[in-house]
């Protein structure tokens, strides 16, 4: 089993002897989780190369999100086909009373053309608070600020664009590109939405995201969760994970050969997670999710960690805290709670006795 370390040793040939591929892509998904804080700023333009080295030089590891990155950094930087892009407009923003959690890089390529990368979900809380509330909200704070951000990129360089992301930078890439101007649009070469979730109805039955159907790919493994959260009508290509479960929206396991993924098939699994969920999501109402998730925040944030690793550090404490905070909710609020929650049991339960489910269209 191969995956993106061994395309490196594999591919690695400038862009002018192997042209751009989806495998390339997602290597700059994940590019745009890297700790670039305090050493790249916004409006200069350094080689990954150089970028590499100040980091480096800060002695210090920074906010690396998984294991993988510390070895995929000097990969990238030590490349002949990536270490010479240059990286630009870096912007990382966390807005706890806006509930929003947006970072995006901008990376450009030696042959002239430009990939925008938007950050999915980090461990931050409030990032996965913005993601849960795309369940029930028709624009969330990120969306708005990806659409700013590819225009002003747009408007800063010429060339083809291409734009892409991983988790929620995924869905951020496809909604920047569908409600961007059309001039911007007409630039765009491909949009990639790398197991990131979809839309509500509204959004999928715009003209702004029919325009842009045609360039938007979305890639999800076997057993998909995240990628499979409401509604898809872009082309998908399913591919192979070396994980298990949830697991499999680690991109550092999903496989490749040659410039491509592995393919393969939806596992039952997936298709269960995604008729419950799809299924809950539409038999309760947008307030009752929504008051469900302010709840379950309020309850997590009154462990006063900003991050999911702060909870898990002293997972003793805080498991304390959030009992002690659930039993001080109003009974009705409480009623609320668990009605929510058996709702979603039931759904499940019901989608067991289904054998095998079809897939949506």
């Amino acid at each position: 089993m191969s995956n993106i370390f061994d395309y490196l040793k594999w591919r690695d040939l400038k862009l002018e002897q192997v042209e751009f591929n989806e495998i390339d892509n997602l290597i700059l998904a994940r590019l745009s989780y890297f700790p670039f804080d305090d050493y790249l700023k916004e409006d200069e333009e350094i080689t990954i190369q150089e970028a590499y080295q100040r980091y480096q030089e800060r002695g210090t590891t920074g906010r690396i999100l998984q294991q993988e990155d510390i070895d995929l950094y000097p990969a990238l930087a030590n490349s002949v086909r990536f270490g010479n892009m240059k990286l630009t407009n870096y912007s990382n923003k966390i807005d706890i009373a806006q509930e929003k959690q947006f970072s995006a890089i901008t990376i450009l390529m030696e042959d002239g053309t430009i990939y925008v990368a938007f950050r999915g979900t980090d461990n931050a809380i409030v990032g996965w608070k913005e993601d849960f509330n795309m369940s029930f909200s028709e624009l969330v704070p990120a969306q708005t600020d990806s659409v700013e951000y590819l225009e002003k990129v747009a408007k800063q360089y010429k060339g083809k664009i291409r734009v892409g992301g991983h988790s929620k930078g995924g869905n951020l890439a496809v909604y920047a590109a569908a409600f961007s101007q059309p001039k911007v649009q007409k630039r765009i070469i491909n949009v990639y939405n790398n197991d990131g979730p979809g839309f509500c109805d509204k959004v999928i039955e715009s003209r702004e995201y029919q325009n842009i159907l045609d360039k938007v790919h979305t890639y999800i493994p076997q057993t998909s969760i995240i990628g499979r959260l409401l509604n898809h009508k872009e082309e998908t290509t399913i591919l192979r994970s070396t994980q298990t479960g949830i697991m499999q929206h680690d991109l550092y396991s999903w496989q490749v050969l040659g410039g491509e993924f592995v393919k393969a098939e939806l596992t039952n699994s997936s298709e269960f997670f995604d008729k419950t969920i799809t299924n809950w999501l539409k038999e309760v109402s947008p307030e009752q999710r929504g008051k469900f998730m302010d709840t379950l925040f309020e309850i997590l944030n009154a462990t006063q960690a900003e991050t999911l690793s702060d909870i898990s550090s002293k997972a003793f404490s805080n498991a304390k805290t959030i009992i002690k905070t659930y039993q001080n909710l109003d009974l009705d609020t409480k009623k609320m709670m668990t009605k929510t929650l058996e709702e979603f049991l039931r759904i499940g339960r019901s989608n067991i006795q289904i054998p095998r489910l079809k897939r949506r269209n």
